[in-house]
């Protein structure tokens, strides 16, 4: 068994009793449940006594007329849609009406199409109410959605890291035991990898932005990191960053992270004697084509035959890292060290 439709409770203000008492009778016929106001100040007063759906508003009453009634329906925290009730020839009302907030007009007259009309434009004026609600209830719970998903990936960007970080730590605690001093490097390099990964996520659970990642900041970070993992002594080269603001994707930054792990870390095994003293210069910055330029050099004897000393290794890695970014790490061969260039799209 089906229940019925409740009706539709509407507050129709006119000081006009007789059209009045016709609007009422009409309606109800049609599920409205008419109450009503013969002025506005009763109108007024009949909302702050219940709560209606919709409410039809004349212009012309004793008082104040429909203009100056209107604001303080609409102000209300939850107003009903009002539906404007003007003469034939007051075109200019209707369109003041419609722009201080009432949803519709109906132009007055004592025929019985007026009753028809006012049930259209209520019929119309609740038909769009509806959609608005429910174009709010799906944003809000598109909002809701959204702020879970954030959340969610804030949390799991946390756990990632955190894991990153304890994988890290377990490195340490081997290198600890380990007297193999190219077993102790090659654990060294392993762990300033998985830092780079990690510190992208740590900015990330720590960035209201998901997306991507303030490489100025993100840099600066790892740089701090490599000065205290790669040269801890007064005597390691130093290693300086010069990077303009600008922000890249995740997946950019994680390819940048490691690419800037791997020349430094070379750098720092290479470019200097153990006893000179040096500098390895990080920079970042847009040219002129809106593309981004990272460079890491420093002022060393150079490559030498033109070619990057290590295992190879951390070459692979420079070119994997750099392919996903869709370009190349170059050597500049003019320049006194080493220096290596990335040009890639923002």
């Amino acid at each position: 068994m089906t229940s019925e439709k409740p009706p539709i409770r509407l507050l129709y203000i006119d000081d006009d009793r007789g059209l009045s008492r016709l609007v009422q009778k009409e309606l109800g016929r049609h599920g409205y449940e008419v109450t009503l106001a013969a002025d506005g100040d009763e109108g007024v007063a009949a909302l702050d006594a219940a709560e209606f759906d919709i409410c039809a508003l004349d212009h012309y009453m004793p008082g104040r007329d429909g203009i100056d009634v209107l604001p303080d329906i609409l102000q209300r925290p939850a107003p009903p849609p009002v539906v404007y009730v003007t003469g034939a020839q007051e075109g200019r009302i209707a369109v003041a009406a419609l722009r201080a907030g009432a949803s519709d007009y109906v132009i007055k007259d004592v025929s019985e199409d007026f009753t028809a009309l006012l049930r259209s434009a209520l019929e119309d004026a609740l038909f769009r109410r509806r959609l608005e609600r429910e174009n709010e209830i799906a944003q809000e719970q598109v909002r809701l959605a959204r702020d879970r998903a954030e959340a969610m990936l804030r949390e799991v960007n946390h756990r990632v890291g955190n894991s990153l970080q304890l994988v890290s730590t377990f490195m340490s605690l081997q290198l600890r035991h380990l007297a193999d001093e190219g077993a102790r490097d090659a654990l060294r390099e392993a762990q300033a990898r998985i830092e780079a990964v990690a510190h992208v996520h740590r900015r990330l659970y720590t960035s209201g932005d998901m997306e991507t990642v303030d490489m100025q900041a993100y840099l600066d970070g790892l740089v701090g990191e490599l000065s205290k993992s790669l040269g801890p002594d007064d005597a390691s080269p130093n290693i300086t960053l010069q990077a303009q603001p600008m922000r890249v994707s995740t997946d950019q930054a994680v390819s940048l992270g490691v690419i800037v792990t791997e020349l430094v870390t070379n750098a720092v095994k290479y470019a200097y004697a153990a006893d000179e003293p040096g500098e390895i210069r990080v920079i970042l910055a847009p040219d002129e084509t809106g593309r981004a330029i990272l460079t890491v050099e420093d002022d060393g004897p150079g490559l030498g035959d033109g070619t990057p000393k290590g295992t190879g290794l951390g070459g692979k890695i420079i070119t994997a890292m750099a392919s996903g970014l869709r370009s190349a790490v170059e050597f500049d061969g003019a320049h006194k060290g080493v220096r290596a260039r990335l040009a890639f799209d923002l």
